[in-house]
């Protein structure tokens, strides 16, 4: 029998950098035959006291068919999770938030046992996320599911911190650089908002033109109004003196 290697499917980008806790999740022993495809291939919460982080997940439906797909994990309390269950069309995708909970301490010896699973299965054609029945995710013999698994583990904050300070180290050379470019963004920027303004004054006289157009427009049709109502009574005037 041969044996396959895991396979990394799964992972969420996180949404800032923080200087407490980096947890890293990662899928394996995943199968060659999914119906879906999980990118970024590593999960990265920024763990921080009292704060929530959360992290993006991009699942991408690699058939012709609908693929209907559910995130469950051993921890519902801990992560919020949004949606939690979706329909994909064939070769589109779809973007699930996971958030972690603010914690309000560190886990024991910086282990962690949370694990989350990805369940996904064809459903009938223009199939609606609210139309699925209550055992699509249920397994028997006539229904093709498949599932991920997701394990996590945590990196301590030196780590982090020795990773930040390298990056730091290693861009010194590339400052002057950056200062230019930095530079000419504002000067982008300050020539941007300069051209901005001169659009809105133009603006503003186009408007005042029209205004005034349609003022000295009123004002002719006025008299011209004026000028028939006169003419008419004149007309009528003469007709009524005329003997019968």
């Amino acid at each position: 029998m041969n044996t396959k290697n895991p396979t990394v499917l799964f992972s969420l980008q996180p949404s800032k950098v923080s200087s407490d806790l980096l947890i890293f999740c990662v899928m394996s022993g995943v199968g060659e035959n999914q119906l879906i495809s999980i990118v970024p291939d590593e999960l990265k919460f920024l763990f921080e006291l009292e704060k929530q982080s959360y992290c993006d997940l991009k699942v991408a439906n690699k058939t012709e068919d609908y693929v209907a797909f559910k995130v469950k994990t051993t921890s519902p309390k801990k992560y919020f999770v949004r949606p939690n269950t979706g329909v994909i069309q064939p070769w589109d995708s779809c973007i699930i938030r996971v958030t972690l909970q603010a914690q309000r301490e560190y886990p024991p010896d910086m282990q962690c046992k949370d694990k989350f699973l990805l369940q996904s299965t064809i459903v009938p054609p223009h199939t609606d996320v609210d139309d699925l029945p209550q055992d699509t995710f249920t397994k028997d013999s006539g229904k093709t599911l498949t599932e991920c698994k997701l394990k996590v583990s945590y990196i301590s904050p030196s780590t982090t911190q020795r990773s930040s300070e390298s990056g730091a180290t290693n861009g010194d050379g590339n400052g002057s650089e950056t200062i230019s470019t930095i530079q000419r963004l504002k000067e982008e920027r300050d020539a941007a908002v300069k051209q901005t303004q001169q659009l809105q004054h133009e603006l503003e006289m186009v408007k005042r033109r029209r205004n005034q157009s349609n003022s000295g427009l009123s004002l002719k049709l006025a008299a011209l109004v004026g000028l028939i109502g006169l003419i008419i009574g004149f007309i009528l005037k003469l007709t009524l003196a005329s003997p019968t």
